[in-house]
């Protein structure tokens, strides 16, 4: 059954919204939707996620930023200081965010109230027709995140975007656009941090655009924790220009189904990226991990390590894909997935690609799936810690391999006391330190 008049039926309020070049923009989106529809299984990129469960649900979209969200805001909130921006379902909370450490140069803007300075930004990195969700979210975007930076500009503390989600009778439907432009040598540390109520069931659609100039930096870091009984579908863009840098932590602990794309557009030289992740799956979670990395320029590098701790009937996908293109000469792509089964009944679905069209470049791929060393397991159970002691510190040592590579304080404790607090015995890293 095709659910596409279902779903434009309920984002059809919003999508006359703004002025007239967005009525456009938005009508543009809708067409391509509806040529589209919701992605299934037939489609290779979706072989092994299916959304006919989300595709027959409904949901509403959301009104207005919940006024009781104090207690949930501050519950979830990361311990960061300074630029902080909070949404409550989507919409943007003013009382609960802070502007005000902005440095000369960057421009932070809710998007809802300034969509004409996004004009030249929304659209341009991420194509409608990625996916069906990726064009229902150009369509019906309610609010999100403008990061202009100009050239030179250095934002030496991070920019938090914080996305709460409330528990309704009526599911929402909710869908944030984060557009982050850098300027040349400009540098930031942009945080997504996506969590909510424990029985929340609403469904996120979220697309982020990041265009780097020459020389730029940014860091972004993208912790989702939403509830078990959330849908999360996420679509990250990227392209880079000469010597410029991109380097993503995307670590998915939350959803019942949650799904991540990224694309990066290596075009000129000196260009490089770095793609750290981790998912943790327990019950009947369904994690899924898509990756795309284009060399379309000699002299790119580009550097994947994605782990995956999986346990009782969860499943987890991978597919990193990597493309060197005709010419892009001198490039080094290195790939990596491991992937920790904690069950006899946890399933992942692992494809790493690597397609070369250059004959001088330096290329690794691969993949791994296996259980807990039992050798390990008996060296630390030789030296007296029990066994569920033994299998949380192993797990944990796995997962630190990526959680490692995060440099914000806060951010890094949060996950790692995340991983170890829903390991399957209970580990208590607390009760270590």
């Amino acid at each position: 059954m095709d659910y596409t008049d279902q779903w434009l039926s309920v984002v059809q309020p919003q999508i006359s919204q703004g002025s007239s070049w967005l009525a456009d923009l938005r009508q543009g989106a809708v067409e391509q939707f509806a040529t589209q529809g919701l992605p299934h299984a037939r489609l290779e990129n979706w072989k092994y996620t299916d959304v006919k469960a989300l595709a027959k649900r409904e949901f509403v979209l959301p009104k207005n930023a919940a006024t009781q969200a104090d207690a949930l805001v501050a519950e979830t909130s990361l311990a960061l200081d300074g630029i902080r921006l909070v949404f409550v379902n989507g919409l943007f909370s003013a009382a609960h965010s802070q502007l005000d450490a902005l440095p000369k140069g960057a421009n932070v803007l809710p998007l809802a109230d300034n969509a004409n300075v996004a004009k030249t930004l929304l659209g341009q990195v991420a194509a409608a027709n990625f996916s069906g969700f990726t064009a229902l979210n150009l369509a019906a975007w309610q609010d999100g995140v403008v990061i202009d930076l100009a050239a030179n500009t250095v934002v030496e503390m991070p920019i938090y975007l914080q996305f709460v989600s409330t528990e309704h009778t009526d599911a929402c439907l909710i869908q944030p656009r984060i557009l982050i432009k850098a300027g040349v040598y400009a540098q930031a540390t942009v945080v997504e941090h996506f969590a909510g109520a424990e029985e929340a069931a609403n469904f996120t659609n979220v697309v982020t655009e990041v265009d780097l100039a020459d020389g730029a930096q940014i860091t972004h870091y993208k912790l989702q924790q939403e509830s078990v009984h959330q849908y999360h579908i996420a679509s990250l863009h990227v392209q880079q220009q000469r010597d410029s840098r991109f380097t993503s932590h995307n670590i998915c602990l939350g959803g019942k189904l949650a799904r991540q794309d990224i694309q990066v557009e290596l075009n000129a030289e000196g260009a490089e990226v770095n793609l750290n992740g981790l998912y943790l799956g327990n019950g009947r979670q369904h994690l899924d991990n898509h990756t795309l990395v284009n060399h379309n320029a000699p002299h790119t590098n580009s550097n994947e390590d994605y782990k995956g701790i999986l346990n009782d009937r969860s499943r987890g996908v991978f597919n990193g894909r990597v493309v060197v293109h005709k010419n892009a000469q001198k490039i080094e792509a290195h790939q990596s997935n491991g992937n920790l089964l904690l069950s006899d009944k946890a399933e992942i679905d692992t494809k790493p690609e690597l397609e070369i069209y250059a004959d001088d470049v330096k290329c690794s791929h691969g993949s791994t799936t296996g259980q807990l060393d039992e050798n390990a397991l008996f060296a630390l159970r030789s030296r007296g810690l029990d066994e569920a002691m033994a299998r949380g510190l192993l797990t944990l040592a796995f997962a630190n391999e990526v959680i490692d590579r995060i440099e914000i304080p806060a951010v890094h404790d949060r996950i790692e006391l995340a991983v170890a607090g829903r390991l399957p015995e209970k580990f208590n890293l607390k009760g270590l330190v």
